[in-house]
């Protein structure tokens, strides 16, 4: 955080998804100022996402202590708990790496730990980031050892095998078309044509049969 004797400016953020249903993003706030009060921080601004989903990824209130953070008017930023903030781990991450970018602390009241003012919430925060690349990179491990055992069950990958009348494609060729022109007719990607007709021995085109060019109309 940055060194300053000034008093640290702080902005609360609140949210509650569900507006009037039992969810008072004022229990949030009250619980929030008397830790800034208790620190000797100054409440700079509160900024409240009130009927918002965490899901959406630009909120009012949000995007608001975003640029208050980048023009420097914030020190700290305290949220009652992190799904408050983030819709995900690794959106966590971000935010919180571009808060440690500008110099700016966080706190997650009901978050033991999530303090990144302290030696210790530093070090925790950073463990969060590694278990988040090494879950990536198991995902990544499953998701490879299952197209492999896929593969070797004989299961077909990638995209479906588009299915069409080959009669009808020998006989727009045999009308002088070239395999361009007849991929554009019968609206058949030039590539899967060309693909279909060697496998079905028909391209090059057997001999004594003519063969157009690819670009004849």
């Amino acid at each position: 955080m940055k060194a300053t004797d000034k008093p640290i400016r702080c902005g609360i953020y609140g949210r509650v998804s569900t507006s009037g249903n039992g969810q008072d993003v004022g229990l949030q706030l009250e619980e929030l100022r008397q830790v800034a009060e208790q620190r000797g921080w100054l409440v700079a601004d509160t900024y409240i996402d009130e009927g918002i989903s965490g899901s959406q990824e630009s909120r009012p209130a949000l995007d608001r202590m975003m640029a208050d953070a980048q023009a420097g008017r914030l020190d700290v930023i305290c949220v009652w708990k992190m799904d408050r903030l983030a819709r995900s781990l690794q959106n966590l991450l971000q935010l919180l790496d571009e808060f440690t970018r500008l110099g700016i602390g966080f706190v997650s009241l009901r978050d033991p730990g999530i303090n990144t003012t302290t030696p210790q919430g530093r070090l925790l925060t950073q463990l969060l980031g590694a278990f988040s690349e090494f879950e990536k990179a198991l995902v990544i491990e499953r998701t490879k050892a299952g197209l492999s055992r896929a593969r070797a069950k004989g299961v077909a990958l990638g995209r479906p095998r588009r299915d069409f009348d080959l009669r009808a494609v020998l006989a727009v060729m045999a009308q002088g078309h070239g395999l361009k022109a007849t991929a554009r007719i019968l609206k058949i990607p030039r590539s899967t044509l060309r693909e279909r007709l060697i496998e079905a021995g028909e391209w090059p085109r057997r001999s004594g049969s003519e063969n157009p060019s690819d670009e004849t109309a």
